[in-house]
């Protein structure tokens, strides 16, 4: 999907839940109290995002429920699959000192604590706990990089930097993956005689 300018995604419709109308998003959000405070649109990709009026949203096995005077019924509700749910850039609150939105540090180049280029920060996948960020490097490998503290050093956006110190022997995991072991071939069975 492309990306609005102006807007942040920080959700996608994955379903409808029930019959009156109220559809699951997977949140991208740290908190879902950010869908109390800001505006909320929605957007399939193809024209301007179009605001939508959340009545309310509740947490359920890892999907935000919401519902909306606008959604009324499943079918309208499954019509919404697909579709993106936005806030402008400019309704988000102000991260805390030494915090960061994910979506600014996308294109910023990650490098080790000696200044050794990894890559580019081209995105991320949450899993549970925590984000894992997607690090690209010269040669298009993809290395996936659990976004802690202990590996994330420090995040400059001035510089468009980010320091990672990553576990040891995971960039050799990506970088010089071992060839697969060839299969041991099983000797010929030998065939029964007929009789």
């Amino acid at each position: 999907m492309k990306k609005e300018p102006g807007f942040i995604p920080v959700g996608g419709v994955v379903k409808a839940h029930g019959i009156r109308g109220e559809f699951g998003i997977k949140s991208y959000a740290d908190s879902p109290a950010l869908f109390d405070r800001t505006p909320l649109f929605l957007s399939d990709g193809k024209g301007r995002p179009r605001p939508i009026e959340v009545t309310s949203w509740r947490e359920h096995k890892g999907l935000v429920l919401m519902t909306s005077p606008q959604v009324t019924d499943r079918d309208q509700a499954e019509a919404l699959r697909g579709r993106e749910l936005l806030v402008r850039e400019a309704d988000l609150p102000e991260p805390d000192e030494g915090e960061h939105y994910l979506y600014q540090m996308i294109g910023c180049r990650v490098v080790l604590t000696d200044g050794t280029e990894v890559g580019e920060l081209v995105g991320f996948y949450e899993t549970g706990e925590q984000d894992t960020w997607v690090i690209e490097n010269g040669e298009g490998t993809e290395i996936l990089l659990p976004a802690v503290p202990e590996f994330v050093l420090d995040v400059d956006l001035d510089t468009e930097t980010i320091v990672v110190e990553p576990p040891e022997g995971l960039l050799d995991l990506y970088l010089h993956p071992e060839p697969p072991k060839p299969k041991k071939r099983r000797p010929p069975r030998p065939k029964k005689p007929t009789a």
